[in-house]
């Protein structure tokens, strides 16, 4: 059973993908939802086999390489933290196939979808279940490979094209570092595999190297090359530039990929290092500070953005940084839990703007939507479920995990924890606002949109709206029931058994009750403001951008990230192009090589030319010069 889990996605792909012509759009799109459906459902039964009976495994598949002291196997470790990323993987990407099935109803080019969306659950999966840090990285780069293929699937549109590259040249400077933290590992303890290498990781602890020059802790070094990784897949401030233009792509890819499973990867990765990272102070303290400083920006540039879809995109690469900072103050196990319930709310709420787009045929501006609540009741309801999960509105499954992270990080009791609590608590505020003005502004107020008429806009079919439906349950839910088996401080110890570590036990210590309802309190606050200012004074926004044009224009540009980073990397890396494309390529190589030879032939051709006048007495004469030049050289000889 469990290899099935790995294997039908992969085997979906192949068929899909070589067969689809054969067998047809309708039976493609059929076997890839039905066989990723079968997998999600084996996911269950493994997972209800680690809560129940602490169920443990790691199955040997294949051996992989074998030499030297490098021993590598393709296997399938299972424990809570792969059981519980099983879920989400194969849940999130089942309930996708389906709505997909009604998305992209008019693409000609189904089957090929279908294709990827199988073959990237089938790489996620090996990731998540890998049991040394090669078969991850074949998993990582798997995932990144379709992602730049889902990304721009729609590849005559030149914006996916550069969407698709972008996504994938910035992902490769994370993944640099990765790699050189993958060698790292292999050459201090001489093997790839995670339990040889968690066993020695005590044994290095004052064990120092020269990095670049600089002398730092092994440790250290380790982490945070590993983190540079999580840094790029997981689009944390810095490397984070990819996540909102791989809005390119059609919206079930950004479910599949950008909400619930792909940028999950780099928390994953943190938290399956926690044998390493709990060894590090450094190291913790920096994802701490980037996970919040991360979630800050993201929310702020929501604020203003007016794409449906990149709204959303910049909330998850808030609420990754949420993940991360809750990894840094030491609290993998709700690090892990608000990666679960996010998985839920988030794909709900992409679907959801799905749903809507298809409504307005293709149009994704939220200023030309309002006033159709009423015509996508559905959907409307649905988004709804959503967006309050998502603002941690009380009960629902992003109360419990995302102010669980804010409550872990006060506890913590230092600076960085204080700090990173504080930060949580204003971007939750924000996070609220920028939510509220999606919904208020796509499906109250007049209708605006000037190119279809309100009557023609209409709700999604059957297919589209049972996985919304499944997600809504889930978003609502997955909090309350998985809470105390996530973050409890005894069952917790009891489910994650050592899948996690941590070298102090989790405490049983809760925050002041003013620091409880705090959180609360401004979100619920933050529902009439973000009323009064989207539907009652629509004015208001509109004076206080222009009072602070500055402001606005810097959160407009997305703090001129893309605009420093064309400055610094794109222009120079252009200019060196141009410059050894003009100067060593045409000029010395070609000059001298192939353009150079050809060129001098040419000459000599031209000169030889002449000789062939047709007057006998110049051959004649060539004749001559010819014989007493051999003559010469035989006598010299």
């Amino acid at each position: 059973m469990e290899i099935s889990i790995i294997a039908l996605p992969l085997v979906a792909s192949i068929i899909s993908g070589f067969f689809g012509k054969i067998i047809g759009d309708r039976n493609s799109e059929i076997v890839t939802s039905l066989m990723v459906t079968i997998s999600a459902i084996f996911s269950v039964l493994v997972l209800y086999e680690v809560i129940v009976n602490q169920y443990q495994n790691n199955i040997i598949i294949a051996t992989w390489i074998n030499s030297g002291s490098l021993d590598v196997n393709w296997s399938m470790k299972i424990d809570a933290l792969s059981a519980v990323m099983l879920v989400v993987v194969t849940s999130v990407s089942a309930l996708v196939h389906i709505y997909s099935i009604g998305y992209m109803s008019h693409d000609p080019h189904k089957p090929r979808f279908m294709a990827y969306l199988s073959l990237f659950t089938f790489a996620m999966l090996m990731l998540v279940t890998s049991d040394n840090f090669m078969q991850l990285f074949f998993g990582w780069e798997g995932v990144g490979l379709c992602s730049y293929f889902l990304i721009g699937f729609w590849f005559k549109r030149e914006t996916a094209n550069a969407a698709a590259i972008k996504a994938f040249v910035v992902n490769r400077v994370g993944d640099f570092g990765f790699a050189l933290g993958i060698f790292l590992i292999f050459y201090l303890f001489g093997t790839v595999n995670y339990s040889e290498v968690f066993e020695q990781i005590p044994l290095i602890t004052d064990k120092e190297l020269v990095f670049l020059g600089i002398e730092v802790n092994a440790i250290n070094l380790i982490c945070i090359l590993l983190f540079i990784g999580a840094m790029g897949k997981s689009a944390q401030i810095l490397l984070h530039t990819w996540l909102p233009d791989a809005m390119e792509g059609p919206t079930p890819v950004s479910a599949l990929i950008h909400a619930a499973t792909m940028v999950t990867a780099g928390v994953f990765l943190v938290v399956r290092c926690s044998p390493i990272y709990e060894y590090s102070e450094l190291a913790l303290n920096i994802i701490t500070i980037v996970g919040m400083s991360t979630a800050f920006f993201a929310a702020s540039v929501a604020l203003v953005q007016n794409d449906i879809k990149k709204i959303i995109a910049y909330s998850t690469c808030s609420q990754l940084g949420y993940m991360f900072f809750a990894a840094g103050v030491g609290a993998y196990n709700v690090a892990m839990f608000h990666l679960f319930t996010h998985a839920f709310f988030k794909a709900l709420l992409f679907l959801g703007s799905g749903s809507v787009i298809h409504a307005f045929k293709d149009e994704q501006n939220i200023n030309n939507m309002g006033g159709v609540w009423k015509k996508l009741p559905y959907t409307y309801a649905l988004m709804i479920v959503g967006t309050l999960a998502l603002t941690g509105f009380p009960l629902l499954s992003g109360f419990y995990s995302k102010d669980a992270i804010i409550e872990f990080a006060y506890l913590r009791g230092n600076i960085t924890g204080f700090y990173a609590a504080g930060i949580g608590i204003f971007t939750a505020f924000l996070t609220s606002i920028y939510s509220w003005r999606l919904i208020f502004k796509t499906f109250h107020g007049e209708y605006n949109n000037k190119n279809i008429k309100i009557e023609e806009t209409h709700e999604s079919p059957l297919v589209m709206l049972v996985p919304l439906i499944f997600l809504s349950i889930g978003a609502v839910f997955a909090g309350f029931v998985f809470k105390e088996l996530f973050i409890g401080a005894e069952s917790a110890n009891n489910f994650w058994t050592d899948s996690i570590f941590f070298l102090e036990p989790l405490s049983n210590k809760h925050p002041p009750f003013w620091f409880l309802i705090l959180t609360p309190t401004l979100v619920i606050l933050s529902i009439p403001i973000a009323y009064y200012f989207f539907i009652k004074n629509k004015k208001l926004p509109e004076q206080i951008a222009t009072i602070n044009k500055p402001l606005h224009n810097f959160l407009l540009n997305k703090w001129y990230f893309d605009e420093l980073y064309d400055f610094l990397f794109v222009r120079s890396s252009k200019k060196i192009g141009l410059f050894l494309w003009k100067f060593f390529d045409l000029k010395i190589i070609d000059g001298f090589g192939p353009d150079g030879i050809s060129a001098m032939i040419k000459k000599f051709s031209i000169k030889a030319n002449k000789f062939q006048s047709g007057f006998i007495y110049q051959y004649a004469f060539v004749m001559l010069l010819g014989f007493s030049a051999l003559l010469t050289f035989l006598i010299i000889r």
